[in-house]
């Protein structure tokens, strides 16, 4: 029922920015602890950043001070603003809550890329 989909993600040189967005079909941004992940090819899926429905942020050392996670409770957002991009960082974002991430109601996600 409930529908997740990640856009913003695309090429950029390393030190640059991207915005990504993850819009949801119901409240669940609002009511959920949210996280973003990624998966380079052949790593392991990682949680990157997390916010609860209280605001509370959270971030894997290798992105924090360099990400900023965001939720827009009205628009059933979450954002993931990324400064000062890294290669490493290249990967697929997903979406999802954290609760979920043990399931397999994944979406597709959002290719960054950072490259010269």
């Amino acid at each position: 029922q409930v529908q997740l989909v990640e856009s913003g993600g695309g090429l950029v040189q390393p030190g640059g920015s991207l915005k990504l967005s993850c819009a949801a079909s119901g409240i669940i941004v609002s009511i959920s602890t949210m996280g973003w992940y990624r998966q380079a090819p052949g790593k392991q899926r990682e949680l990157v950043a997390s916010i609860t429905r209280v605001g509370t942020t959270g971030y894997a050392d290798s992105v924090k001070g360099r990400f900023t996670i965001s939720r827009d409770n009205a628009k059933n957002t979450v954002y993931l603003q990324m400064n000062s991009l890294k290669p490493e960082d290249t990967a697929v974002y997903y979406c999802i809550p954290v609760a979920w991430s043990t399931s397999d109601r994944w979406g597709q996600g959002t290719q960054v890329t950072v490259s010269s």
